[in-house]
Formats: C-alpha cells, structure tokens, sequence
C-alpha cells in the first residue's frame, strides 16, 4: 500500500521527474507537456441513492477517505467521480458505457452489487476498464472470462458454506427454511446455503425486491416450524420480513448474510434482536483496521460501514498504481492483476480469475440494539 512507503533518492528523483512531466510543468515554464496524469480519476459505481443506499454509503466514503489521504501528499490530485446505479441491473449498462467512454477514468470501485456487476461487466471487459468490487459477491461473476474483473473479497461459494456451517455446529439447528429475493446475490446465496445444508432444510420460499407483504411466507415457515430460518437478500425487505415473522409467532433463529448487515436493519427493534449476520467483511473492531477505523471516524463522525474498509483497500490498489506513474487503462490493469501487497483487510492479490487469495467470513450478531462482532468462521 501507498501509506508510510519509503523509496531511496533514485527513486524519488524519477518520480519527481515524472510528476513533473505529468503535471505539465516544464523547465522554462511554458507548460508544454503532458498534463494527463493529472486529470486521472477513480469512479465508485454503486448505490448512492434509493433503497440500497445505506450499502453504498459506508463504500463511497472508504473511497474518499483513501484518495483524499493520497490527494495529501500527491502532486496530481485523484479525483472521485460517483456513478449512482441505485444497484440496479437495469441502470448499470447506460452507466458503464458512460464510464467506458470517460478515457480519465483509468479505475472502478465496484460495482457493488452483483446483479449490477453481471450487466456492467461485458462493457467493462470490452472497453478494457479494471475493476475491483468490494462487495460483490456472487462466485459466477469471476467466470465470465473478463480479465478487468476483480473481487477485494470472498464470494458466496465461501460465505454460503460458512454460513451454513455456522448454523450447523454454533446454532445446533436441525431443521432450517430457506428465503430469497429472487436476485441475483440472494437467489445465488441462498441456494449454496440450501445445498450445503442438506436434508436439514424442510422449506424454501422465493420473495420479491420491495415486497412488504411476506404473509404467504410467515404462513409457510410456521407450516416448517424450522429452528432457523435463512434469508438471502438485502436489509430492505429483510427489516420487514423478520418483523412479520415475530409477529407471526416464529421464535427460530434468524439468519442473514453481508446485503442485511446495515443499521437500517435495527429498525426492525426487538424483531431483529439475536439475528445472526455473515459476512466476508473484517469487524472495525479488529486492530488491523484500527487507524483507519480512526481516521474514517474523525472524517465522517461514524464508525465504518459494512464494506468500508475493502473499498478502501480497493481505491489504495488503484492509486499505488498511479503513483507508480501509471495513467491508462491498459498499464493499471497489468498493474492490478500483478498486485501482492498487504492491505489492511488482508494480502490482496488476485489470481487470474480476479477472486481474492486470502478471504475470511465473520459472524456478527444484533445485541442490544447493534450489530455486533462475534468471531471468524472456520
């Protein structure tokens, strides 16, 4: 990473000689040379309004935070451009080919869902743009055969099996129903959780995105009478859902993955209490994120969202390579794609399918009115 990097006097001679040059300043001052490298931009692509909002928010500012740390010191400032896809499939491709188009976009942070990912990345692929999503999750979107394609995390194949594991050996659940919304991350997670569990799972039932109805659903868990119940999706549908179940009479474990963990969830109360939250993200508590749980706390007087500090790594990959000199798309995807460095989530390094080659999965827990962390899952 870019942070507290020392470089001996060669070294800063040649980047003092490229920054010159890239920023455009000559020694006569006629500013006759190249200014590209200072009009370079990273683009979040994600959620910035509508119902998943509160996902993107904790994402964009782990961007900020990094490409203002490096604006700090930088000569050439980075600057951050927003493409808001309210994680929409259907906006995602008019979005990415405006991104395409914009040749001082040399780096995307996201998509972050991946429905959106799966209609965005054909353009990215084909316009040769790299992207790192921090929060991505579904393990199709890595065998599409784009080489732009990357995941700064573990994907459902991974959560999915810990997931139900956790239910397994920590809640100790014999029978389990299983919920989606139909999407492409729920649906996809779900199915791996059904497969893994096995004979345990006694129901499945499938939801729609902005559903607020889910009586056919309480009416069939209540038929199942699971000790847990599982639900892929997001923190929209599932803040209703676990209220109508309580209400309901459902007393079972409820059981969730990374789309809920988000404190819009608690506004289910005493309904979303003891659920249990996985996720392929690292706590804020955990101190090898602990500065930068300090500096996003003193910029945003909030502790890091969910996914926060992968997007922040994300971002820090981009700009270690533009602070190498690189100022196209071409030279920062080899760049990407070679990346070995220790961030501060884990080593990030990608193999050639662009999935992480270090993921861990957490479990979290709503006590008390928070989502808490609890441990790693094995």
């Amino acid at each position: 990473m870019r942070r507290n990097k020392v470089v001996g006097l060669g070294a800063v001679v040649l980047t003092l000689g490229l920054s010159l040059t890239a920023c455009g300043t000559t020694e006569d001052g006629d500013g006759g040379g190249s200014d590209a490298a200072c009009d370079l931009k990273l683009a979040f692509f994600g959620p910035e309004t509508g119902p998943a909002a509160g996902l993107g928010k904790p994402i964009i500012q782990g961007i900020e935070l990094a490409v203002d740390q490096y604006n700090d010191d930088a000569d050439c400032d980075v600057e951050l451009v927003k493409f808001d896809s309210q994680g929409s499939p259907d906006e995602a491709p008019s979005l990415a080919t405006e991104v395409a188009g914009e040749e001082s976009i040399v780096g995307v942070v996201g998509p972050a869902f991946s429905g959106e990912s799966a209609a965005a990345g054909p353009i990215f692929a084909e316009a040769g743009v790299p992207t790192i999503t921090p929060s991505g999750t579904n393990p199709g979107l890595s065998t599409n055969g784009w080489d732009t394609f990357h995941r700064a995390l573990g994907n459902d194949a991974t959560q999915g099996p810990a997931a139900a594991k956790y239910i397994k050996d920590t809640l100790k659940a014999a029978s389990v129903f299983v919920i989606d919304d139909a999407s492409e991350y729920g649906a996809g997670l779900a199915g791996i959780v059904e497969k893994d569990l096995g004979d345990a799972v006694k129901g499945t039932d499938t939801i729609q995105a902005g559903q607020t109805d889910f009586s056919t659903t309480v009416t069939k868990v209540n038929d199942a009478k699971p000790d847990a119940v599982f639900f892929g999706g997001y923190y929209a549908e599932a803040t209703i859902l676990v209220g109508q179940l309580r209400d309901g009479g459902y007393e079972g474990k409820f059981v969730v993955a990374d789309g809920v963990k988000d404190p819009a969830f608690l506004d289910a109360k005493d309904a979303a209490e003891g659920t249990i939250i996985t996720c392929p993200c690292i706590p804020d508590t955990d101190p090898a994120v602990a500065e930068f749980a300090a500096d996003y706390e003193e910029k945003f007087s909030e502790a890091p969202g969910t996914y926060a500090a992968e997007a922040f790594d994300a971002a820090n990959i981009f700009l270690d390579g533009i602070e190498s000199g690189i100022d196209n798309r071409e030279d920062l995807l080899t760049f990407v794609n070679e990346y070995d460095e220790k961030g501060i989530t884990k080593q990030l390094k990608f193999d050639k399918t662009g999935e992480p080659a270090d993921v861990h999965v957490y479990a979290y827990t709503v006590k008390g009115g928070a989502i808490v962390p609890e441990s790693e899952i094995k």
